[in-house]
This record gives C-alpha cells, structure tokens and sequence, in this order.
C-alpha cells in the first residue's frame, strides 16, 4: 500500500461537510479501496467529525478541525484534532441497540457506528485539544 499524509482543515460549519467527503475519496482512489471499504470510512469519519462540529465549540463559536491522514503498509489512521472543550467519545460505553429508540438513552449511537466501522479509536487530551485517533486495517490486495 502506498504511503500518504494529507491534511484537511475545516471550521465547525456542518455545510462544509462535502469537502470532508472528498478529501476521504480522494484518499481512498489514490490507495485503490474498494466501494464499500471507502463508504465505511467515510461514515465514520462524517459522524466523528460532526460530532465535533456540533459539540466542541460554544454556539456562536469559530473553531477549526484538523483531520490529517496517513497510510503505511497494511493500516489507514485519520486523526481528528480540535482545540474544543474536552471530551472523550470513546468513554462512552457500548450503547444497547437491542432497547428500542423510545427506551434508548439519547446519543452514543454515532460512536457505536464508528466503532463498528474503525479497527481502533484512540483519544487523548494533548496540549488543550482533543486527539482522536480512528484506523482502519487495510488488508493488502
């Protein structure tokens, strides 16, 4: 596999969604993925990034999300960087989805989806910004 490193920069602006979209596509083609391997990353790196898009800053607040990505022999790692309040999604237990949506407490089912969808996510708390890490095995063709 090929090795890359590219970086996206967006605000925590929900419209600027399609831009996050091709930035993973455009990774994935240059890495040769299959169809379906790049919708999974690109579910996953959507619902994380919203995520801090939503909750990171204060209402009314500019801030700015780092996505970088890069690839060495067998693995892709996204990791997603913003200088937002702290918060851990991975400290989030495993939500039941076997409750019914009524039952179900609200929230968690973003990181359950990324979890399904990644290998390994990592967070941590470095310098006053959110680190989370998201990889994704990529078995060689």
């Amino acid at each position: 596999m090929k090795h890359i490193r590219n970086r996206l920069t967006l605000p925590n602006d929900t419209n600027t969604i399609p831009q996050l979209a091709e930035f993973v596509e455009g990774i994935a083609e240059e890495l040769e993925l299959d169809m379906e391997v790049t919708m999974g990353l690109n579910l996953a790196l959507e619902e994380a990034v919203v995520n801090v898009m939503n909750y990171a800053y204060p209402k009314d607040t500019q801030g700015e999300i780092l996505i970088d990505a890069m690839s060495d022999d067998n693995s892709l790692k996204f990791v997603i960087t913003d200088e937002g309040v702290a918060f851990d999604p991975t400290a989030k237990g495993d939500v039941d989805i076997n409750l019914s949506a009524e039952d179900r407490p609200i929230g968690g089912l973003g990181i359950h989806l990324v979890r399904q969808l990644m290998d390994s996510i990592e967070y941590e708390r470095k310098d006053g910004r959110n680190v989370l890490t998201l990889s994704k095995t990529i078995p060689n063709s």
